[in-house]
């Protein structure tokens, strides 16, 4: 079993910045895809980003340029750096790790991010 905590959400002005992290548990992060998604009230969560173990990273358009996505095996921790953020950049943001053995997947309790003037 894994778990994951995020943290880095909140309030901020269209424009600005802000960084998630979301931090595991266990021994074997280093073996794991970790993802970032995304959801609206109403709307399916949607994937975001991706960090693949060898530190190869893929973003969806809508965020490409703005976001990067970047992993510390040695903390365990997988972080979204958001800039230029947009109003319909908001929403609650998800960490997801997908364990390759199991093929079990494993998710944050989301951390809430609004853009607003």
């Amino acid at each position: 079993q894994v778990q994951l905590v995020e943290s880095g959400g909140g309030l901020v002005q269209p424009g600005g910045s802000l960084r998630l992290s979301c931090v595991a548990s266990g021994s074997n992060f280093r073996l794991y895809a970790m993802d970032w998604y995304r959801q609206t009230p109403g709307k399916q969560r949607v994937w975001v980003a991706g960090v693949h173990t060898s530190g190869a990273t893929n973003y969806v358009d809508s965020v490409k340029g703005r976001f990067t996505i970047s992993r510390s095996n040695a903390k365990n921790t997988v972080s979204l750096q958001m800039n230029s953020l947009k109003p319909e950049d908001r929403a609650v943001y998800y960490c997801h790790a997908r364990d390759p053995y199991s093929k079990n997947d494993y998710w944050g309790q989301g951390t809430q991010v609004t853009v607003s003037s």
